[in-house]
């Protein structure tokens, strides 16, 4: 039997898993399915030139103090409600907002600590299901032997349905990507087969997110967070902010 030589694959499906893990190394894909990493990857592809995920309210107003006035937007929630004095923190609402040309300080309840508490790794990437296979291909390419954690960001201390199958996607896309040459460990493979079982819009609108945002009438940012590789964009985690690679 030949020998692996691609990398290893493995899910975190809350970010709590991160808590004493060695991540000298490793490679970190995020996902905050509903919203935070979707509304990074649009937000960067529509024009902004960086991001600033922070781990709270107050972090991100300490940021915003040291910018240029009008040179970033603040965007953020907690517990799914926007911040005041915020602008809204969803991919489609932001973006109405306006971001073009301007840094993002964003704080969220989940995704952006999920990013922050990634740091320590060689490489840390934001995923969602708009970019996966442009993340998948980038990490393929670009560090073909190092193990890759995909990490659910969860929501305090609890799983989130929406990133599970958003790990499973990328699962997917790194088992066609590398086949015998890679990976999947059981938990990866578990995501998989979750993803493989469910329409992502169908679970996306089924999870406690999804359902809290029927209940505002944001069906269409659901439906904008579930579209699969819609945009070729990497966003890569250097010196604590959020930049296209």
């Amino acid at each position: 039997m030949s020998a692996r030589v691609g990398p290893k694959v493995h899910v975190l499906f809350r970010k709590e898993e991160l808590d004493g893990l060695r991540l000298t190394g490793k490679v970190v894909v995020v996902l905050d399915i509903l919203f935070a990493t979707s509304t990074i990857v649009a937000a960067l592809h529509h024009g902004a030139t960086e991001v600033i995920p922070t781990l709270d309210e107050w972090g991100a107003r300490a940021r915003a103090a040291e910018l240029p006035e009008d040179s970033f937007v603040a965007a953020g929630e907690l517990n799914a409600n926007t911040l005041a004095g915020f602008a809204p923190p969803t991919p489609l609402a932001l973006l109405e907002h306006g971001v073009d040309g301007r840094t993002l300080v964003y704080s969220t309840t989940n995704g952006t600590v999920a990013l922050r508490q990634s740091a320590a790794a060689a490489h840390v990437y934001a995923g969602a299901m708009l970019n996966a296979e442009a993340v998948v291909e980038h990490v393929s390419r670009h560090h073909p032997a190092e193990t890759v954690l995909i990490v659910c960001s969860g929501s305090a201390g609890n799983v989130n349905l929406e990133d599970m199958v958003g790990a499973g996607y990328f699962a997917e896309l790194f088992a066609r990507r590398l086949g015998a040459a890679g990976e999947l460990s059981d938990a990866a493979l578990a995501a998989r087969q979750l993803y493989a079982a469910r329409d992502p819009l169908e679970a996306f609108l089924d999870c406690r997110v999804g359902r809290m945002m029927l209940d505002r009438d944001l069906r269409h940012e659901v439906e904008f967070a579930a579209r699969r590789s819609h945009l070729a964009l990497v966003p890569r985690l250097e010196d604590d902010r959020l930049r296209p690679v």
